[in-house]
């Protein structure tokens, strides 16, 4: 209970100084919020339509009509207004607030009398509720919600929007159980179990915290809720599907404890993993503690792009076996790269172990980034590590895959997760535990928090990932005694660190440098190389044989068809040649291109499909950029797995 919901330190205490990330930080409250309202109001032209807002209305009998859109589209209202929320934390806004509670007052007005809260059973299925777990995502929308009510609550002190999901909370807690009449069941989309480790955090109240623990210790056990459910005569089919039904989709094939690799639905295992990771921290469970390493291993030394994507297959969105990365047909959905994210986050605060963050990092840096172009206002739902924009053909294997960001999309759930995610970046930053302040990523911020219950402002300036220099000055108004770690990213090449201008030796634990003293007005700077280097896929991973990757820091650089040409499979990177970078002010708003030796083979001379003529090759200097910042100029092609010249 002695930490916030979201966050070691309050988010509102964080201040985002970065220019790396302020590019789209930034944008949240000048551009997207504002965007993704006049989505959510149906009022702009030429996309599809959400129909969000005029559902809540017509629930709340101030409209008439019918439901329009998914099952879980309150969802899209419910991440907005969690954004919103931590958008406010780093600096109220009157008119954002007023939009907000004008909101929020919509959703009071929506909720039936005993606390229920669903549009699309309130409008379209009123007796259905709770009959269709596996499909209808009343569980998945509720946990949206409670995440939103909190992160508002945190950051204005209202609890209209608390109270409002309290009362929902309420009768989820008294719905299901293992008591006798209650509903054994659990959510075909896990989300609501993480959020009521949330809203516990904030309310003390344990009940919630209880119902969190049962969703996942009853999933899985004896003969499948779901294919149960399908019997039942009130069950109504909402995708076609679900028909044949796998269980390993929603990780609901074995008791969660007995898992050992990521199944099913990627966004669904990693929202489950984190609460996973929640509970083992909350009830001290070193065994369920144990499953999520097991997981955790599983995905990012087996089954994760490196670029820190997951969810190898575009049919059901999901993972496949070991070492099954095909890159131009996956899905790698925004939402899981998030999801992996935020459980990595939560391994490394309970093990204080910097390790995952590498993870944590790569996640961030590049796919989250991907999935948003720079002016905030088209999205990738989909991140492949290549594209041949002409063979991106509905109707095909790769219909899911868009050479060019959309501008929304019927199912969004990406757009605003990404929106929420930026807006809460300062809670990958640090973790607090007593007088202990643990550095993770490098973001340039200035940060208020106390320690021993003495005020200090912590200021960490840098220009990374351009430059590997940090600085970080810290200021108390007295001296104290305090541990700070930093963490020393596996990139990472010669770590040094001075304190106060000296050189010193540190000890290392767990991947974190730490410093442990007397601090009051102290500097401490560190330095470290990382080179850009050709990176390898284990030879287990057909789809990368003989290629490469190129990776400077957290940063998976590509090739695209603007710099380089058509037809990229056709280049051959020479990497016994020496990889050349250099900064330009004026590409994507300032970024460090790589320039590389290659070969490229020339246009076939015959107009026959095959030919016994061997293929002549060319020399040339090809460009490499940034992966997260690709599609940001002309459309084209686009790869990270490079041919490697033997």
């Amino acid at each position: 209970m002695s930490k916030y919901a979201n966050s070691d330190i309050a988010l509102q205490n964080i201040t985002i100084l970065d220019d790396f990330w302020n590019k789209y930080v930034k944008l949240v409250k000048e551009v997207i919020i504002p965007y993704q309202w006049d989505i959510l109001n149906d009022r702009i032209e030429g996309i599809e339509t959400s129909h969000c807002i005029s559902n809540f209305k017509i629930a709340a009998g101030e409209a008439k009509g019918e439901f329009q859109g998914a099952v879980f589209q309150d969802t899209d209202v419910a991440k907005w207004l969690e954004a919103v929320g931590f958008a406010l934390s780093f600096g109220r806004d009157e008119k954002l607030e007023k939009l907000a509670d004008e909101t929020i007052d919509l959703i009071g007005r929506a909720q039936q009398p005993d606390g229920y809260l669903n549009t699309y059973f309130t409008i379209k299925e009123p007796d259905l509720r709770w009959t269709n777990l596996m499909e209808g995502h009343e569980l998945y929308t509720a946990g949206h919600m409670i995440e939103a009510a909190v992160a508002y609550y945190e950051a204005t002190g209202k609890r209209k929007f608390l109270d409002i999901m309290c009362k929902f909370a309420d009768l989820i807690c008294n719905t299901f159980g293992n008591e006798q009449g209650k509903i054994h069941g659990y959510p075909g989309h896990q989300e609501i179990e993480l959020a009521l480790v949330k809203l516990y955090k904030v309310t003390g109240k344990k009940e919630y915290l209880n119902t969190a623990k049962y969703f996942i210790d009853k999933r899985g056990e004896g003969e499948n809720y779901f294919l149960k459910e399908e019997k039942s005569e009130k069950y109504k089919r909402i995708f076609p599907e679900f028909a044949n039904y796998d269980t390993k989709y929603s990780q609901s094939h074995i008791p969660v404890r007995e898992q050992k690799t990521a199944e099913g639905h990627a966004v669904r295992a990693v929202y489950m993993y984190s609460a996973m990771a929640d509970l083992a921290e909350q009830f001290n469970d070193n065994e369920l503690l144990q499953v999520c390493d097991t997981l955790w291993n599983n995905i990012v030394n087996k089954r994760m792009y490196i670029t820190g994507s997951i969810g190898s297959s575009g049919l059901l969105e999901r993972f496949t076996t070991n070492y099954d990365l095909p890159n131009d047909c996956n899905y790698s959905e925004t939402c899981a790269s998030i999801g992996l994210a935020m459980f990595g986050k939560r391994m490394a605060n309970i093990k204080k172990d910097a390790s995952y963050i590498d993870t944590v990092e790569c996640a961030l840096y590049n796919t989250l980034l991907s999935g948003i172009a720079m002016d905030g206002k088209s999205f990738f739902y989909v991140n492949p590590l290549e594209v041949w924009t002409e063979n991106c053909m509905e109707r095909t294997s790769k219909e899911h895959v868009k050479p060019v960001r959309q501008t929304w999309f019927g199912v969004a759930c990406c757009p605003p997760n990404i929106t929420r995610t930026l807006s809460s970046l300062g809670q990958y930053i640090y973790f607090k535990e007593d007088n202990q302040i643990y550095t993770n990523l490098f973001i340039a911020n200035e940060t208020k928090t106390e320690i021993n219950d003495i005020p200090f402002t912590l200021k960490l300036s840098s220009n990374f990932p351009w430059e590997n220099k940090i600085k970080f000055e810290i200021n108390g108004q007295s001296k104290t005694n305090a541990l700070f770690a930093f963490r020393i990213p596996n990139y990472a090449k010669n770590y040094k660190i001075k304190l106060n201008g000296q050189e010193i030796q540190y000890k290392t634990e767990n991947s974190y440098a730490k410093l442990d003293g007397l601090f009051k007005n102290d500097t401490i700077e560190i330095e470290f190389d990382a080179p850009a280097t050709f990176i390898y896929a284990n030879s287990e991973v057909r789809a990368d044989t003989g290629k490469v990757a190129i990776v400077k820091g957290p940063i998976v650089y590509c090739l695209e068809e603007v710099d380089n040409g058509k037809n990229l499979s056709s280049i051959f990177i020479d990497t016994d040649k020496k990889i050349k970078c250099k900064f330009d002010n004026n590409l994507l708003g300032g970024s460090e291109i790589l320039e590389l030796s290659a070969q490229k083979i020339k246009p076939s001379q015959s107009n026959n499909l095959y030919s016994a003529d061997k293929p002549e090759k060319e020399p040339l200097t090809v460009k490499a950029v940034p992966y997260c910042y690709w599609g940001n100029r002309k459309t084209g092609e686009m790869s990270v797995w490079i041919k490697e010249k033997v």
